[in-house]
């Protein structure tokens, strides 16, 4: 069998870097069909030099025009850059423009299969627990979460899969962990006693279930899929493994949430109320079926995974 040929965007970010290192680390599909990647990047790639089984060309989502023909020969787009800060408009340039540029050449290449990564922050605020897809209307809120739901939309109209995991945890991670280092900084205690159910998925497994995606051999799409582990987490079962890995400091207050909301008021910092009630109350989203219709095992789940990761984080926030 000739090679797949694999097109990846967002090859140097967070889910991106780990799809590519699964790809390189096992090398063929479940049919034993090798992949190639071409990964598209708006700068020189990392150490500079292309890499068995994986070429890099220079493409820009926000630029359309640098995007002609990076498609061809492609047998699978895996679309996995957005943009995830900034403004409305610079926001859209990405994840609404730069998708529906990069959508077009695929469909003027003839490409069979899409895979797209979106988010469950397009349902906005919550709190939600244990809802199937869509169980609830989406009501994004920030500039980011508005246009990826926006470039969902685009997705679908191209028969993409489209994935929406939660929190995604492990290497690499510059948000949930720090987000959560510091709200806990803020406001030291349990939060609501720990109560909220969190859809939360390894960046490693959340790879192997893209890559698994991108060799099927039967179209998966259009349809819309939660990503997260199918085990939810309790905020205090989160909090108590980072604790024991050293990454947060104990506490053993247990403060109701009209509290919590109080303490967070009166010490600054960056997260907002918003953001600290989407890390502490119940954003849970039902995600056994996209696990059950690849065949990919789900892993151990998030919480046993925090070993592997324990200590590129205790870098990290050392660093921060």
């Amino acid at each position: 069998m000739r090679p797949l040929e694999v097109l990846l965007t967002g090859a140097t970010g967070f889910v991106g870097s780990e799809v590519l290192r699964t790809v390189q680390r096992e090398h063929t599909d479940r049919r034993g069909r090798r992949m190639n990647v071409r990964a598209l990047s708006r700068t020189a790639p990392p150490g500079g030099a292309d890499t068995p089984g994986v070429s890099w060309v220079p493409g820009d989502l926000s630029d359309p025009a640098s995007l002609r023909g990076t498609a061809r020969g492609a047998d699978v787009l895996v679309h996995l850059a957005s943009r995830v800060s900034g403004g409305q408009e610079a926001c859209e340039a990405v994840n609404v423009h730069g998708t529906r540029a990069l959508l077009e050449e695929a469909r003027r290449a003839g490409v069979p299969r899409i895979v797209h990564l979106s988010t469950a922050a397009v349902y906005g605020p919550g709190p939600h627990r244990g809802i199937a897809v869509d169980g609830v209307r989406p009501a994004p809120v920030s500039p980011a979460s508005v246009t990826r739901l926006a470039g969902e939309r685009l997705a679908l109209e191209a028969g993409a899969v489209v994935l929406r995991p939660g929190l995604v945890l492990g290497a690499g991670d510059r948000w949930v962990v720090p987000a959560l280092a510091e709200l806990r900084s803020r406001v030291p205690a349990h939060w609501d006693g720990g109560s909220g159910m969190l859809s939360v998925v390894d960046v490693a497994d959340l790879a192997r279930l893209i890559v698994t995606l991108a060799g099927a051999t039967t179209p998966a799409g259009p349809a819309v899929h939660h990503a997260s582990h199918p085990v939810p987490v309790s905020n205090r079962d989160l909090m108590a493994a980072l604790t024991e890995r050293g990454l947060l400091d104990p506490v053993t207050a247990d403060w109701s949430w009209e509290n919590c909301l109080r303490r967070l008021r009166e010490v600054p910092g960056t997260m907002s109320e918003r953001q600290f009630s989407l890390l502490a109350r119940d954003h849970w989203y039902r995600s056994e079926e996209i696990w059950r219709i690849t065949g990919c095992p789900a892993g151990p789940g998030p919480l046993a995974r925090l070993a592997e990761s324990a200590s590129w984080y205790r870098v990290h926030l050392a660093a921060g």
